[in-house]
């Protein structure tokens, strides 16, 4: 007869990523994720695979609670110009609050694993075409409706806010004059008038 788990899967993925979003991947050792999660070594690696495998899954979940919720953000039925503005504005606000400097998942894998990673490069693309996508989608929308001047390229704008927003997130991350990050929203803002 097959033992049950004494765990919840879903919670400890959840606290795993907690982890990692904190430490990075490197600076988490398999003692610290028993430690963490309460679990043995033996069940971390019967549920979840090697730390490699946990974290990508860690990775998987986070971004699977987060870019759908960018995107309906981004989705919303009316002005589409506004909701583009929330949002830039809200990285760099969040950015400024991060007192713990914890900054985005996605982007610390893309700067801490992404470079020598291909599984882990796979996940941040995956995400940052996700948010490129909903970014082009809501900038097509807002032209449409003549909130952007006909002449602007929404993808090439949407690029633009995929790189200044990933930016924003190494800037709050790495702490220092938090205005820098609002400003440069700001400033990229006015590049939508």
């Amino acid at each position: 007869m097959a033992r049950t788990k004494e765990f919840d899967p879903a919670t400890a993925l959840q606290a795993a990523m907690e982890l990692f979003w904190r430490r990075g991947y490197e600076a988490t050792s398999m003692a610290d994720l028993v430690e963490h999660l309460g679990i043995a070594r033996a069940s971390i690696y019967a549920t979840f695979g090697s730390k490699h495998q946990l974290y990508l899954r860690a990775l998987r979940s986070y971004g699977e609670t987060r870019d759908p919720a960018l995107l309906d953000e981004l989705s919303q039925p009316g002005p589409a110009l506004p909701a583009v503005r929330a949002l830039v504005r809200r990285f760099a606000a969040e950015a400024a609050a991060d007192d713990v400097r914890r900054g985005c998942f996605v982007t610390n894998t893309a700067v801490e694993l992404a470079p020598h990673d291909p599984a882990a490069a796979r996940r941040v693309e995956a995400s940052w075409d996700h948010l490129e996508a909903g970014l082009t989608a809501a900038l097509l929308r807002a032209r449409a409706q003549g909130e952007l001047p006909a002449g602007r390229d929404p993808r090439l704008l949407a690029r633009m806010l995929l790189v200044l927003l990933q930016g924003i997130r190494v800037v709050g991350k790495a702490g220092g004059d938090q205005d820098r990050a609002r400003d440069a929203a700001e400033q990229a803002l006015a590049l939508l008038d």
